[in-house]
């Protein structure tokens, strides 16, 4: 995902065929202009409703606007504000934070609040605040669950409704603590991979092989297998040969960010389910969002980041 801020014309408007865009962004989000009653038919969104909306945003002294895009599609779209008018209110806020509808639960809004945290990090800011309107309950689970927590409850300044107001305190860069993991590359009789879909806070959605962290007094191969049991439920797996190592970044809940060294094994297996009583639970706990096989002509294709990203080159070469 990249964030840009929004860049008008000469004349201070928004050029064509963004304004298209941002017009069928608002418009996928029904549900909330009917509560906030931004826009006076919520299933009848107009550009020019859309471009008096942001014009409006931009007037006040240090807003910004910026357009969240993925693979060139414009997927989300944050307002920010350097300083609340309230004197007394050092934060910068959040006035809007908004992921096209369509991509729900595929991990857009967590990536574009990272994005904008780290933007104002970057800018030597220390806490960010933000408002929730009353009845927008998905919201507020949305932002508790990024650590968020209620300072207030109070009238907006725009239109006198009811919200909660909400503080995160934005630490300061920090070493990444490392950390040893193992993943199975699990590979049917036809060579299709079994890979689960991950939603993590820093890297977003992604496709990875079941596995993960070591415990203290494992090697690579036997976490390897307990990993593969815990997220699958299957019991009569064996890793075979090492297909490769590799290290790379990311937030791990309870730890913080990470450096993960990886031993990634191969094992081979039927094409089946994954199974058990606590399967979901584990599911939960890792951010698993499902799972899913996948064919070599599939793994060249993949729409989302694999884990490692060339996956499909080395399970090629595996193949050969």
């Amino acid at each position: 995902m990249i964030l840009t801020p929004l860049a008008l014309t000469p004349d201070r408007d928004i050029p064509g065929p963004v304004l298209t865009e941002l017009t069928a962004l608002y418009a996928s989000q029904r549900a909330f202009h009917a509560l906030s009653g931004d826009f006076p038919d919520p299933d009848d969104v107009r550009p020019e409703q859309v471009a008096a909306a942001l014009a409006d945003e931009l007037a006040r002294p240090g807003a910004e606007v910026l357009l969240a895009r993925e693979a060139s599609r414009l997927v989300g779209i944050a307002v920010t504000l350097a300083r609340h008018p309230d004197p007394s209110d050092p934060d910068p806020w959040i006035g809007l934070l908004m992921v096209d509808a369509g991509l729900a639960r595929q991990g857009y809004g967590r990536r574009l609040a990272s994005l904008v945290e780290d933007r104002l990090r970057a800018a030597g800011r220390t806490a960010v605040r933000l408002a929730v309107l009353d009845g927008n309950t998905a919201g507020l689970a949305f932002w508790t669950a990024l650590g968020h927590t209620v300072l207030d409850r109070r009238e907006d300044l725009a239109a006198g409704r009811r919200c909660t107001v909400l503080r995160k305190e934005l630490e300061s860069d920090r070493p990444r603590t490392p950390r040893r993991a193992a993943r199975v590359a699990v590979l049917d009789p036809e060579g299709a991979v079994f890979l689960l879909r991950y939603d993590n806070v820093e890297v977003g959605v992604h496709w990875a092989m079941p596995g993960g962290g070591l415990e203290a007094d494992e090697s690579p191969r036997e976490g390897a297998l307990r990993e593969v049991r815990e997220e699958t439920g299957w019991t009569d797996l064996e890793p075979g040969p090492l297909l490769c190592t590799w290290e790379h970044d990311f937030t791990h809940l309870g730890v913080g960010p990470v450096r993960q060294y990886e031993h990634i094994y191969v094992a081979h297996g039927p094409r089946r389910e994954p199974t058990g009583p606590d399967l979901a639970a584990a599911h939960a706990a890792d951010g698993i969002l499902t799972w899913r096989w996948w064919t070599p002509a599939e793994l060249a294709e993949a729409p989302e980041p694999l884990w490692p990203p060339d996956l499909a080159l080395l399970l090629d070469g595996f193949r050969g």
